[in-house]
């Protein structure tokens, strides 16, 4: 498709920061831009209609991380770290809903609580005896006991007795909080071009050329925001991670409040709109996931219907409505890539599928760098 002139002059003509990627931390660090710099002329360009990836496909869980998660984090990780990735989790978190709002977010802090398979027992006494730790180790953080054993609701089937609550996990719509960020893109003159992919990028003097696929177009600076999808375009220690989710169609007086996860995250649930969402299992089947496109994995898929009617909800008939995949980026450390790349490249990826808790403040801190 070739493009006007009006096109051209409007959109790719005289542009001083091009972001690549629309979704959480893109539309951030636009905002954080012009906020910084008020006359400067901003470009944030999308592969997708909408934010791809896991901006506007993830489950919305206003999470920093279950218990099992944080044990799992501690042995590749010193407490001092783990507590400050929690902290940064949660210092986004309050900042997201800072410039949002509760009632736009649709913000619910119902609360987390970690499920355990019956073949578990093992990894739920390491919980149990880990408790007194990593609430001493939170207690800073949070200002009061992080963790508590309690019983599990007896609805459940085929999980152990107990489990784990949290009182700090909330929920978001995931829609609403791209909407926002969206309209406060527009409100504040920032162009998006969605549709549009960048094939590659270029650094020539003082500027950074940029090839699409019918044209192409210089920029001042650059900064990459594509989380999993970021091998595409550099060399950096992060791979794609795709989550498989399904929806249920409504389901009158759902019994369910909150969030939930199972086998330490991969697998998690949670109410919205009297429907369950639930997502995960992608640890069934990681090789087959460690990918960028966005289609159905059967064999997961399976497994969470499995999930949905055999634990979840097994004395209700239940049907799902919608099936989909998101793509995130992770890495062997959990602490996400800021950074600048070159004179004028930037990128700030691999959220770790913490994208709602660290998206804001990471789009903040690239455009910080600049």
């Amino acid at each position: 498709m070739q493009l006007s002139y009006w096109e051209k002059k409007s959109w790719l003509t005289n542009i001083d920061y091009t972001i690549i990627g629309s979704g959480i931390v893109g539309l951030n660090c636009a905002l954080r831009l012009r906020k910084r710099f008020p006359k400067v002329k901003i470009l944030i360009i999308e592969k997708g209609s909408s934010p791809q990836g896991a901006s506007t496909k993830n489950a919305g869980f206003a999470c920093f991380g279950s218990m099992t998660e944080i044990l799992h984090d501690l042995n590749t990780h010193s407490e001092e770290e783990v507590a400050t990735l929690i902290k940064k989790r949660v210092n986004g978190l309050t900042y997201l809903r800072s410039l949002i709002g509760d009632t736009q977010l649709d913000y619910h802090q119902w609360g987390g609580t970690e499920l355990f398979f019956l073949d578990q027992e093992d990894i739920f006494s390491k919980c149990r005896s880990s408790l007194n730790q990593i609430n001493s180790l939170l207690e800073p953080i949070f200002g009061a006991t992080t963790f508590r054993i309690q019983s599990t609701d007896k609805r459940f089937k085929k999980v152990l007795n107990n489990s784990i609550f949290t009182p700090f996990e909330g929920q978001i719509d995931t829609g609403a909080m791209m909407d926002a960020l969206v309209r406060k893109a527009y409100e504040n003159g920032i162009y998006v071009l969605n549709n549009t992919e960048v094939l590659s990028f270029e650094e020539k003097h003082s500027k950074v050329a940029i090839e699409l696929k019918d044209y192409s177009f210089d920029t001042k600076k650059l900064c990459i925001a594509t989380n999993g999808f970021s091998s595409l375009l550099i060399e950096e220690e992060v791979k794609p991670a795709r989550a498989q989710v399904l929806i249920t169609k409504p389901i009158p007086n759902l019994p369910l409040e909150g969030t939930y996860h199972i086998d330490a995250g991969f697998y998690y649930f949670r109410n919205i709109d009297n429907r369950i969402l639930l997502g995960g299992g992608r640890n069934i089947d990681f090789e087959g996931e460690e990918t960028v496109l966005m289609e159905l994995n059967p064999l997961i898929q399976n497994q969470l219907d499995h999930i949905l009617k055999e634990i979840i909800l097994p004395n209700h008939e239940v049907e799902v409505d919608q099936r989909w995949t998101g793509i995130m980026g992770v890495g062997q450390s959990k602490t996400p890539i800021v950074k600048q790349l070159s004179a004028h490249v930037y990128c700030g990826i691999k959220l770790g599928g913490m994208g709602v808790a660290i998206g804001s403040a990471t789009g903040n801190e690239l455009a910080n760098l600049i």
